[in-house]
Parts: structure tokens; C-alpha cells; sequence
């Protein structure tokens, strides 16, 4: 079979440049598959879904994995394997930021094990690859005949020098003081996630709008496309309907909904409420079973399952929209009680306690060299990390038993959601350390995320890390039926899988420093948007007192028992020298002083790092640096020593170089044996006088330390020995044989 013609659809972007969607050309044998294509950037991606749900399947199997190949952008693996191997964490976000928006667009009762694949195969380093993922991952489904209530699109946003930019090219994000991934179908916003430089709510909202615009002209860049593909793009799978029964429906809502009722308003704890919860429908299985036979109940068991769950969550959401009161008593907009601890844990660098509810996150700070940075190794380059977090979820948190893994895609996204909120507000100046933070979430009933803001944030304090203000979290819900709304602060666990949209906002007192949102409600108005956000600045304020009543700002200094490091500046050309040949001079001075020495090249500048828990030991190798990276001026004025003896001058040093006193420069008087005057080991006073362009020799001087000697009244010199040891001048004055006067004869010393 020949090559197929492939069928492409295209847009520009506001700046431009052109986004290209292309199918019908690459992996066709998938239900879906497109190539998009922005400059030398290209992201394809791939939809495949089962014919049929597997027998029994109660929930959507969906998989979202996003890969660069490094070959995309020329570079080859720098682990062992010299391959790609399992999706990095930075992988696993974007994966993350795409399944989000898409999987609730998926109709209820499709549960066909679906697996999306979405890879980078060439990549320009200055186009962010991320904010295109997700509209190839939507164009292939768009293309394929799988059931899907998009299309879908994200895009970046950011302000840059006070202007909103659509998809930015890395350099420029340099400069951003608010950057977000936005997704949203052509109606409303899906998904939302970012980080900023303390903005205001109005400028959030502002910026998503800006972002919704660009996503509309992408999403009908992919309905042309699919038109153009025909009848595979237009006619979509059926779907299995779900199974019914009125009459369960009707038993079940008569024999619980009053039960369910009277639970939910008895604001019992997490643990009680889900037993007695689970009790309402054990009860109702049995009185069924008895009427009906185990037979009929092996039959129906999942259909009571479903309507029992949807049944409960109808009575909690409407519980709250009638009563504004919630499942653990509070008010709409209370928050759960929070305490603090600092100074927890003696032997680390900084630990904190925060416990809101039944939420509790212990955080620990431990502050490390340069050495000690996280490397980051994706297809775009390498780099390196001095601030790290890690967020660890371990089953006690929520009761449960379960097998200790890796961290999972929640882990590293909650991770990622504390670390880029806590990132604004590190010390920009006077930082050499490396801060690892790590969240141990004790006990967790809603926003464990947000606690680890908060614990990090104390824990850091604690510490002594000058971070610029303190940052809290808070996790919002909202629930509505179409004609009422309930905006909830402080989410419980179970109130996020029941409301209608769910966002974690973290902030100082002067704004946002980071956002997740996920928008379930269809055709929620901006307006709705500003009313919560501005109820989560409330709630975020509240939290932020209670965190500065246990420790208001962070301590003056280091724990004892932290490493101390202290930085100087060198110029560039130095830090060879300091370095040594194969890194021996450095060796040396870091086993003679006990300290851990680094040195990064920022410009024309080597920044040297010295570490050590002994202060004085930092100031010993501190001087030996400077003793290497020392830069004379000519007229400085120096005590040298003596070091090797020649017939026209000596070798001196000092403070670390070496320079000529050339015999010439050692006296007014006249010198015919230097070694009857300096002897190896002499102190002697001397003057830098010149330095040589092209070897960078010292002329030092000693004569130009001296009193000149008087002429006497014939114009000569009195040829008086200057103290120093050396003979007289016995030659007196030279001539002056050029024009002028006429030379005149020395006087006789009496």
C-alpha cells in the first residue's frame, strides 16, 4: 500500500508562529493518532481503546503517558542504560495536567480500557513542549471513534512585563510574574495550574480568560480537522447504556434517604461517619436479600452499589445547599481547628507540625551544599536543583493497610504543587544552601497538599532560612445545582469527591504564589470564580495567622548544628588556580581544613562555596582562597619574604603571588652583591610598581618606599647608605651627559 495523504489543520498562535495538526500519516493502526507540529517542534500522539469493557469492569481504566525522546532533541540518556526508562517526574505533571482535563469528559457507563501515548520526537529548547500535549492528545481522540465530549485544548499563559502572553518561549518565561497551564473545552475551563509572584485574584482570573480565548481558536482548529477526516471522526462508538432498575432506585431512595439524612447532620468523625455510613446499605442489602434471594442480589449487587453512592452523594450536596451547614458541622466558609508546633525534631535543620482537622503534615528541613542539588536530566538539557520536596503518603494517613511503593503520580504531583508555591518566596541573595523539605503526612482527611505548604513554610522559618514572606494553602470545593451554590472552605476528603469543582490556592498576605483547580460544573461564570477566590484569600489569611502565632519570622540564625556556609566572589580567571592541576590544590585545602569546597561560574565571576560545621575552619580555607584569587594593584604596599636569591634581584612573596625585586629597585644606592644585602627568608618591605600585559609578572619596588635622597648644592646625591645594609654608592650620581648644564663634579663625603 502507498503512502497515505495525510489531513492537516492549522492555526497561528498570537505571536504568529503556526500549530499544525496532522493525521492520517503516522501510527495508523490506532483508533487515534496526530502530529502537531509548532516550528522544529513535534508531539505525537496516539488513542487506543478496547471494543469492549471487560466483564464486570466498574470504573474507566484510563492511561495517560506523556515521553520525550531525547533524540528529539539531539541528546542521548544520561543514565546507565543510555535509554529512556520510567517517566520522570516532570513527565509524570505533564501526564497529569492532560488526563485532568480529559478523563471527565469521557460519557458515564464507557468503561473500555482506554491508553493514550502521547511522546515528543523533536523538539526546539526554546518552545516548552507541555503546552501542546494536550491538544494532541485531544486531536487524536477527536479523530478517532471513541466517545468523547471534546474537544479539549491547554495552553500556557503568562504576564510578562505586564502584558499576558500565550505559549511563551522558554527564555522569555524567564521574566514571568504569573504563568499557568489552562484547560478548557470551547465552553468552559476544565483545569487549571500554576504558580505566580504573589498576584491578586483579579489578575488569576483575568489571565484565565486570556488563556479560554486561545484555547477556543485551537478547538476549532480540531472540529476542521475532524470534518475533514469524515465519517471515523464523526461517528462516534455507541455506548453500552447503564443498566437500570427503578425498582431498586425506588426501594433503595424510600428506605435510605432519611437514614443518609440524619447521619450526614450527626457530624460524626471521618472514621464514624463511613462506618455508619456503610452500615445504611448492609442493612438495606439484607432486608433485599431476604425478599428477593441471594440470586437476584449476586445479579443487582453493582447496581445497588452505584445508586446507593449516587443516592448519598445527592443527600450530602443537597443537605448543604439547604442546611449551609456540612458534614463535620461547620459553616460554609469555617475553618477546621489548626495548631503548630515548630522545633520538633532536634537533629534535623528545621521541622514544623501543622494540623488542620484531621489533617496532619510533619515537614523536615535539611540544608546541604552544592554538591548535595537534585540533577534533572530531560530531552530538552540538564540542569540543577538547590530547592527540593518530597511528599510522602503512607496508608496509616488514612487507616488503611497497604504495600509501601514508589511515590505514585499523586505524590509527585502534590509535591510539585507545595514546591512551586514555596519556590516565590525563597531568599533570591545570601542563599548558598541546598534546601531539601519532606512531608510526612501523618493523618489526612482532605488537602494534604496544602498542609505540606503550610508545614514547609514553618519549617523553613524555623530553620533560619530568610524566605520573604510565609506562605499557607487552602483547598476550596464548590457544589450547585443550577440555581444554588455552596462555596466551601477547607474541603473535607469526602466533600472533594462531591463537589463540583475543587481548588487548591496557596498564597502570602499579599497574593497567589501557586493554584490548582480542577472545574467540574459546566458553564460556571467568571463571577462564581472571583466569589471563591476571594473566600479562599479569607480562609488563607485565617491560616496564615494561626501559622504566625507559633513562630511569626524566621529565626535569626541556623541551628547550631547546621552545616555553615559562606560564599566569596573570585575572578573567573582564578578558578583554574584555585582548582589546581586535576583538582589538587582544591583537594588539598578541602582535607587540610575539614571544609567541602564549590565553585560555579556565573559570568565573569567564580562563586566560591565553603561548608563546614566549624566556623573557624571556613576561615581558614576561606584565606586560602583568597591568598590564590588575590588581585594586586599597582601602588599597593606589601610585607613580602624572600624566596630565591639572584645575581639581579630577588624573588619575593606575598599574599599568595610572587613578583621581581629587581636590584635596580632595591635602593638609591648602588648594589654590586645582592646577596650581601637579602638572603632567602628575609622580610622586606615592598610596592607593586608594575604588572607585565602579556605574562602577568609583579615588578615590586623597595626603593619607592624610601626618602628620596637630597641633592647637595653641586646637584648631587649625598650617596648616604639608607639604613638597610647595603654599601654606600660609591660611584656617586651619574653624569648627565645629554644638554643643559654642564655636569658638575661630586662632592666628597666628609
Amino acid at each position: 500500500m502507498g503512502q497515505q495523504i495525510p489531513v492537516t489543520s492549522s492555526f497561528n498562535l498570537p505571536d504568529g508562529r503556526t500549530v499544525t495538526i496532522e493525521t492520517g500519516k503516522l501510527a495508523t493502526q490506532a483508533d487515534g493518532s496526530v502530529l502537531v507540529r509548532v516550528g522544529n517542534t513535534m508531539i505525537l500522539a496516539t488513542v487506543v481503546s478496547a471494543k469492549e469493557a471487560k466483564e464486570g469492569q466498574s470504573f474507566f481504566p484510563l492511561s495517560v503517558d506523556y515521553q520525550e525522546k531525547f533524540a528529539s532533541a539531539g541528546r542521548i540518556p544520561g543514565n546507565f542504560f543510555r535509554r529512556e526508562t520510567k517517566l520522570s517526574d516532570y513527565e509524570i505533571l505533564i501526564s497529569r495536567l492532560v488526563d485532568r482535563a480529559i478523563r471527565p469528559l469521557f460519557p458515564d457507563g464507557y468503561m473500555n480500557e482506554t491508553q493514550i501515548i502521547a511522546n515528543l520526537i523533536s523538539a526546539d529548547k526554546d518552545t516548552p513542549p507541555d503546552a501542546f500535549v494536550a491538544l494532541a492528545v485531544s486531536s487524536a481522540l477527536t479523530v478517532s471513534d471513541i466517545p468523547f465530549s471534546g474537544p479539549i485544548s491547554e495552553v500556557r499563559v503568562a504576564r510578562i512585563n505586564g502584558e499576558f502572553v500565550i505559549n511563551p518561549g522558554k527564555s522569555a518565561l524567564e521574566n514571568a510574574d504569573i504563568e499557568l497551564l489552562v484547560g478548557a473545552t470551547m465552553s468552559d475551563v476544565t483545569m487549571v495550574e500554576g504558580e505566580a509572584k504573589e498576584c491578586s485574584e483579579k489578575d488569576l482570573v483575568e489571565a484565565i480568560k486570556v488563556a479560554h480565548d486561545a484555547i477556543k481558536v485551537q478547538i476549532q482548529a480540531q472540529l476542521d480537522l475532524a470534518q475533514k477526516v469524515g465519517e471515523k471522526a464523526l461517528n462516534k462508538r455507541a455506548i453500552k447504556p447503564l443498566p437500570e432498575d427503578e425498582e431498586i432506585k425506588t426501594q433503595l431512595t424510600d428506605f435510605a434517604t432519611d437514614k443518609l439524612y440524619q447521619i450526614a447532620k450527626s457530624f460524626l468523625d471521618k472514621s464514624a461517619r463511613k462506618e455508619q455510613f456503610a452500615a445504611i446499605k448492609e442493612q438495606f442489602v439484607a432486608a433485599l436479600t431476604e425478599e428477593k434471594g441471594e440470586e437476584y442480589m449476586e445479579e443487582k449487587g453493582e447496581l445497588v452499589d452505584y445508586y446507593y453512592d449516587k443516592l448519598k452523594k445527592e443527600v450530602i450536596r443537597n443537605m448543604v445547599l439547604t442546611d449551609s451547614v456540612r458534614l463535620d458541622g461547620r459553616k460554609l466558609d469555617e475553618i477546621r481547628p489548626i495548631w503548630c508546633e515548630v522545633d520538633y525534631l532536634p537533629s534535623t535543620h528545621g521541622s514544623a507540625i501543622f494540623t488542620r482537622g484531621e489533617t496532619q503534615a510533619l515537614a523536615s528541613l535539611t540544608l546541604g551544599s552544592k554538591l548535595d542539588e537534585a540533577m534533572i536530566d530531560n530531552a530538552l538539557g540538564m540542569y540543577h536543583d538547590k530547592f527540593i520536596l518530597h511528599y510522602n503518603f503512607p496508608p496509616y494517613s488514612t487507616g488503611e493497610v497497604k504495600p509501601l511503593r514508589a511515590p505514585g503520580r499523586r505524590e509527585v504531583g502534590h509535591a510539585n504543587l507545595a514546591a512551586r508555591s514555596l519556590r516565590q518566596v525563597l531568599p533570591t541573595e545570601n542563599n548558598p544552601y541546598t534546601i531539601r523539605i519532606v512531608s510526612d503526612i501523618l493523618e489526612s482527611n482532605g488537602s494534604s497538599s496544602m498542609a505540606t505548604v503550610c508545614a514547609g513554610t514553618l519549617a523553613m522559618m524555623d530553620g533560619g532560612i530568610q524566605i520573604k514572606a510565609p506562605v499557607a494553602g487552602i483547598a476550596m470545593g464548590l457544589i450547585s445545582d443550577g440555581q444554588r451554590t455552596a462555596v466551601l472552605s477547607d474541603i473535607l476528603g469526602d466533600e472533594d469527591a462531591l463537589g463540583d469543582m475543587d481548588f487548591k490556592l496557596t498564597g502570602t498576605e499579599k497574593g497567589i504564589t501557586g493554584c490548582q483547580m480542577d472545574i467540574k460544573i459546566d458553564g460556571m461564570p467568571y463571577e462564581l470564580l472571583e466569589r471563591a477566590l476571594d473566600q479562599a484569600r479569607a480562609g488563607r489569611l485565617h491560616i496564615l495567622e494561626k501559622m504566625q502565632e507559633t513562630i511569626a519570622e524566621p529565626r535569626e540564625d541556623y541551628k547550631p548544628h547546621a552545616p555553615r556556609i559562606e560564599q566569596i566572589i573570585i575572578e573567573k580567571s582564578f578558578i583554574g588556580a584555585v582548582i589546581g592541576p586535576g583538582g589538587k590544590v582544591i583537594q588539598e585545602i578541602q582535607a587540610d581544613t575539614g571544609t567541602i569546597i564549590n565553585i560555579e561560574e556565573v559570568g565573569d565571576k567564580g562563586i566560591v562555596s565553603i561548608a563546614s560545621a566549624d566556623k573557624a575552619s571556613i576561615e581558614k580555607a576561606m584565606n586560602r582562597i583568597r591568598q590564590i584569587a588575590f588581585v594586586p594593584n599597582i601602588g599597593d604596599v606589601f610585607t613580602a619574604v624572600v624566596k630565591t636569591v639572584m645575581p639581579y634581584g630577588v624573588f619575593v612573596e606575598f599574599n599568595g603571588k610572587s613578583g621581581l625585586l629587581h636590584v635596580s629597585e632595591m635602593s638609591y644606592s648602588r648594589i654590586d652583591n645582592v646577596e650581601d644585602v637579602f638572603k632567602e627568608g628575609d622580610e622586606v618591605k615592598v610596592q607593586l610598581i608594575d604588572i607585565d600585559r602579556k605574562t602577568g609578572k609583579y615588578r615590586m619596588s623597595r626603593k619607592s618606599l624610601m626618602a628620596k635622597p637630597e641633592r647637595n648644592g653641586q646637584g648631587g646625591t649625598d650617596g648616604q647608605d639608607d639604613g638597610g645594609g647595603e654599601r654606600r654608592d660609591r660611584g656617586g650620581d651619574r653624569r648627565n651627559r645629554g644638554g643643559g648644564n654642564p655636569p658638575q663634579p661630586s662632592q666628597s663625603k666628609k
